[in-house]
């Protein structure tokens, strides 16, 4: 099924209802991300969401940048959260939008809720915000600052706005239910006085917005109909539509939630993502282990198998936690059926072919891939000495072992049926050379009189390329890292999850951009480094997904 096909789900099925009842004529989404980090695997979930609603309903989908707490927030991460959106295959409807670019409008909504009794300046401290806000058992208590007069409240935050007032020594709240069951609905702040330098209205605004009273207004000021959003966002309903109703707006857009993605033997919280960089326990946020968007293309995702992945797991309103090996095999799927198929080895050891003979022994075309032969091919040339990997020799083979072991005999892959003669090693007893025959009767066709099973990969060390191969594995040990009370996530480190190694790869790859994407036989799905990889000269690559799910019990 293409990644394009629509799933049925609850979402879907409220759109439909409401489009059929012609409560809405059209369809508009938004996604709308702080720019305080970089996104990550559950965000691409999201995106998928937002966008692929908007494209299926042939409606529009607005980005939308939640700025409205500007310490934590860089052009940086704006500018990463475009390029991924842009990478994901997604347009967004017109220009970029701010909550920023609302300011005026959420000032003037504030004073019209103080002018109608419904908004008034506290200068409670935040503990004894704290202390009077009750608990889930218990109900709260007025500010003894709640009666104060339209007049003192719209004067007072007036002069907030004029910068009189030191930061947190007053805030704006909504006037609704301190005994609310829900908590959310007990007098939340909805303006703050923060003196912080804005990436984009500088020192203009020395108060700022609350997320909460923010978003919904943001969300009927650009017309959305379907505000969708996860279910930590539930509870925050009853305020979403308590501040469209009591204020004078002409458009109130219906908040939905979603369940958010948990994926097995990695974390998706931005404080955490954040430290793992910051303490460099990874190279960066894009660093192919990290669950980030940047990351996942470093490492060789491709855009169609994440939406796919998207795809697959669905839209609900029940815990969704994913095992890694969903993600992996959209990934693999993927690449299988549209990349180039090449040869290399990443742990070499040096095979001596005794009976070589020049202008007799032949190399061979072969195809880059048996399915698609608009592919093409390339030659795959031998020579007296080539290159297989280490694992695929054994001085003491297992049962049923087909491949290298003195007296045995393989097929290289594409090539000649050769028989080890004899391994020679060093004084401390490691391989150091492999001494084989070929069998000049076996270029294209079986031996005679007798059955050989095994197949390696090689290559000629005459031809092949240096490369480095970044063997990434996924970066914690335990399914979920994240859930224990009584362990840092960081014990779960995987020691193992980035191993560099030198070897050697065909020379058919000499000319790949970064980003180029291929399938080494038998060893996995590599992709060209997007910032290391030099065409021509040093060539990087790192391995994407193995060709099947080692991590399965």
């Amino acid at each position: 099924m293409s990644d394009t096909t629509p799933v049925q789900h609850f979402i879907r099925t409220i759109i439909d209802g409401d489009l059929a009842s012609g409560k809405h004529v059209s369809v508009a989404t938004r996604f709308p991300p702080e720019p305080n980090g970089y996104l990550h695997v559950g965000h691409a979930k999201s995106i998928c969401l937002n966008f692929g609603l908007a494209q299926n309903y042939q409606g529009t989908c607005n980005l939308r940048f939640d700025d409205t707490n500007p310490e934590k927030e860089s052009n940086e991460y704006a500018d990463s959260i475009m390029e991924d959106v842009h990478w994901l295959g997604f347009r967004w409807n017109g220009e970029v939008r701010w909550a920023s670019d609302y300011f005026p409008q959420l000032y003037g909504y504030a004073e019209e809720l103080i002018q109608t009794g419904k908004a008034f300046v506290c200068d409670l401290t935040p503990d004894q915000m704290r202390e009077y806000r009750g608990t889930l058992t218990e109900a709260g208590r007025n500010s003894p600052y709640r009666d104060r007069s339209v007049e003192e409240n719209l004067d007072l935050f007036r002069r907030m706005k004029a910068g009189e007032f030191p930061d947190g020594s007053k805030t704006l709240r909504a006037k609704i239910d301190m005994a609310a069951p829900n908590i959310n609905m007990r007098d939340p702040v909805i303006y703050r006085i923060k003196r912080a330098h804005h990436i984009r209205t500088g020192d203009q605004w020395c108060i700022y917005p609350m997320y909460d009273y923010t978003h919904c207004i943001s969300d009927a000021l650009e017309g959305i109909t379907h505000s969708l959003c996860t279910l930590e966002f539930e509870d925050h309903r009853p305020l979403y539509d308590w501040v469209l109703d009591n204020i004078t707006i002409g458009c109130h857009p219906q908040q939905i939630e979603f369940s958010r993605l948990e994926l097995h033997n990695t974390i998706t919280s931005k404080r955490k993502l954040l430290q793992l960089v910051s303490q460099g326990h990874v190279a960066g946020w894009d660093d192919p282990r990290m669950p980030t968007i940047h990351g996942m293309r470093r490492r060789g995702y491709t855009p169609e198998g994440i939406r796919e992945f998207a795809r697959r797991i669905g839209i609900s309103k029940s815990v969704n936690i994913v095992e890694m090996a969903v993600l992996e095999a959209a990934i693999r799927e993927d690449l299988e059926a549209k990349v180039p198929r090449v040869m290399a080895v990443v742990d070499p050891v040096k095979v001596v072919l005794t009976n070589y003979q020049e202008g007799v022994t032949a190399g061979r075309a072969a195809g880059f891939h048996p399915h698609h032969p608009e592919f093409g091919e390339r030659e795959v040339p031998i020579g007296r000495e080539i290159w297989v990997e280490r694992d695929d020799f054994s001085d003491d083979p297992p049962a049923g072992w087909q491949r290298l072991t003195v007296g045995g005999e393989v097929r290289l892959r594409y090539s000649y049926v050769i028989k080890c003669e004899e391994a020679v090693k060093d004084a401390a007893g490691r391989l150091v050379e492999l001494r084989c025959s070929i069998d000049h009767e076996t270029l294209g066709k079986n031996p005679v009189g007798r059955k050989v099973k095994g197949v390696i990969h090689w290559l000629s060390a005459e031809h092949a390329l240096a490369a480095e191969f970044r063997l990434y594995d996924r970066l914690f040990t335990d399914s979920e890292p994240d859930g224990h009370r009584d362990h840092d996530f960081l014990e779960f480190l995987n020691p193992g999850s980035l191993k560099v190694v030198q070897g050697w790869v065909e020379a058919a790859v000499k000319e790949a951009v970064p980003e180029s994407r291929y399938q080494f036989e038998r060893i996995g799905y590599f992709c060209a480094d997007r910032l290391d990889h030099q065409p021509g000269g040093r060539l990087v690559f790192n391995r994407t997904v193995s060709l099947k799910d080692t991590w399965a019990k």
